[in-house]
């Protein structure tokens, strides 16, 4: 099986894919401070509580925004499952599209990757969106490449800087507002208390900018493009907007699978 581990800014996904299907996944806050000891401990236990062992592990690959957690990954895979860990973004890894951006070398792996999975999957231009610490907006056309994005700040930042620049504002979780107006009406913009218009401000406002970039992007792009949406709070706007054709959680990691399968074929002495 492949152990896949995606880096991002606030958690490290460990996920164990069978092929391209996630067979289990765990959950880390990022600490670059964090030992590869540390990691095993809990890895493996959590492996073990699932019914895997470290030995059903034959392919490592990592994907990293955070370069500075890097290192203590790799001793990880070396120490505790006898083998290096392939890295995106790294020789030998070829991306496999071009990036026709001013700077095709700033492109994060995290991005490059979900590229790869969402052109293998979807034929057309495409646009694509991923949430995380930061929500990107990546345009790719029908050939796969890449066309540039853009970068705006996630749903959670936004609204921890609301709170801690405010003095009396209470912190909130980011849920769609409940209903609040004396019809019932969900959608109603007009909040009766502090919490409610923060809560239509910080969602309701978040929606209205990804419908804003997302219909630019298209006129830019000036052909139909699917718009597909990924990571942990794509499903928090499913629902509430027209605006995704596709909500593919797991996109990332199936990026990543990909990735592991052609470095695996490169290697292979028939490919040789």
């Amino acid at each position: 099986m492949l152990l896949a581990i995606d880096i991002g800014n606030t958690n490290v996904v460990f996920a164990l894919m069978d092929g391209r299907t996630v067979a289990a996944r765990w959950r880390i806050a990022t600490d670059p401070r964090r030992t590869a000891d540390e990691y095993a401990v809990w890895l493996l236990q959590l492996m073990r509580i699932a019914g895997f062992s470290r030995e059903d592990v034959d392919t490592i690959i990592v994907s990293t925004v955070v370069p500075r957690a890097l290192h203590n990954i790799q001793v990880l895979s070396h120490n505790y499952f006898g083998q290096p860990a392939l890295v995106a973004g790294q020789a030998p890894f070829d991306w496999g599209f071009t990036a026709d951006v001013d700077e095709p070398r700033s492109l994060g792996a995290d991005r490059a990757v979900n590229i790869i999975a969402a052109h293998d999957a979807h034929p057309g231009d495409l646009i694509i969106v991923d949430f995380g610490t930061a929500t990107t907006f990546d345009a790719v056309d029908f050939t796969g490449a890449y066309k540039g994005g853009i970068i705006a700040p996630g749903i959670n930042l936004s609204l921890d800087a609301l709170v801690n620049a405010t003095a009396k504002l209470p912190r909130i979780a980011v849920e769609p507002p409940k209903n609040i107006s004396s019809g019932g009406n969900s959608r109603s913009v007009l909040g009766r208390n502090t919490e409610d218009q923060m809560h239509i401000g910080v969602f309701w406002g978040y929606v209205a900018l990804l419908e804003g970039l997302i219909a630019r992007m298209k006129v830019e792009i000036g052909r139909p493009a699917k718009v597909i949406a990924t990571g942990g709070l794509a499903v928090l706007f499913d629902g509430h907007s027209a605006v995704f054709d596709v909500v593919e959680p797991d996109l990332t990691l199936k990026g990543m699978a990909i990735l592991a399968e052609r470095a695996t074929a490169a290697a292979s002495p028939a490919a040789a």
